[in-house]
């Protein structure tokens, strides 16, 4: 199928590895330039060196900055250019008991997963809107819906997120501009995998056994996904065959959400 991406510019948030570079890169394989970003300059390059050799056709830049930081983020905007597409994907988590996460530590979660995306989608909306044309995705995930007890600064930070993005397919009315979610499932990204490979380190278990553990009751796919599964979804939405889906929030989830909707 052609997505129909070729022209199109995209920025993708957090993108040097995981979720964020597997869509970069199935965005770079439909014909989009895309401009990558982590917080150190050195990943970025790595990243942006390792698309171009998976995909040597492709249009890869990169920029480097927190987007953590509200001025390194309008440092960004300033040197980004023309944005067809944004993917918020950007985001930060831990597991963690609710006493233990101080307030710090939460400024920190609302910065990364929220923050970043307000200031981000603010930069080009107008731009979009005015252009009559253009998408916001943003990388959500099943947490947001159903918040686990270790995980609740993760949860209601991106829950925040969700609500952010269905605000702001309101301003879309009767434009091209669309605004959705993607909900993710659990994915074996590069951070959740280290992560495993660091509590199976600490309890004496080899980090596969301790994976597969982890997977869901509730989950019909009964495995972590792919990073891949994720960007496929968010590459449909990104492109124009998606006209006609705005404001949603669409479920990759694997199933683990035992709900109708």
């Amino acid at each position: 199928m052609d997505l129909q991406l070729d022209g199109a510019r995209a920025f993708i948030s957090g993108s040097t590895e995981g979720i964020g570079f597997a869509i970069a890169r199935t965005l770079a394989e439909e014909g989009a330039a895309v401009v990558l970003n982590g917080r150190r300059a050195e990943r970025v390059d790595a990243a942006v060196a390792l698309l171009r050799e998976a995909v040597p056709r492709a249009d890869v830049t990169g920029l480097a900055a927190d987007l953590a930081d509200a001025a390194r983020t309008r440092a960004l905007v300033e040197r980004l250019g023309r944005v067809d597409i944004l993917v918020n994907n950007v985001g930060t988590f831990d597991v963690a008991p609710f006493a233990e996460v101080g307030d710090d530590e939460w400024a920190r979660y609302i910065e990364v997963n929220l923050m970043s995306a307000v200031r981000l989608s603010r930069a080009v909306l107008g731009d979009m809107i005015a252009a009559g044309a253009g998408r916001i995705l943003f990388v959500g995930t099943e947490s947001a819906v159903d918040v686990p007890g270790d995980m609740i600064a993760y949860g209601a930070t991106k829950a925040a997120a969700l609500a952010l993005a269905n605000g702001l397919s309101k301003l879309t009315k009767g434009t091209a501009v669309t605004v959705n979610t993607v909900l993710g499932g659990p994915t074996y990204s590069d951070g959740v995998a280290r992560t495993i490979e660091h509590i199976a380190h600490a309890q004496g278990m080899p980090a596969e056994a301790l994976r597969d553990a982890l997977v869901r009751d509730t989950s019909l796919a009964q495995r972590f996904l792919r990073p891949e599964e994720i960007a496929s979804l968010v590459a449909y939405l990104a492109s124009p065959l998606a006209s006609a889906t705005n404001g949603a929030a669409l479920r990759a989830d694997g199933g683990v959400l035992p709900t109708v909707l």
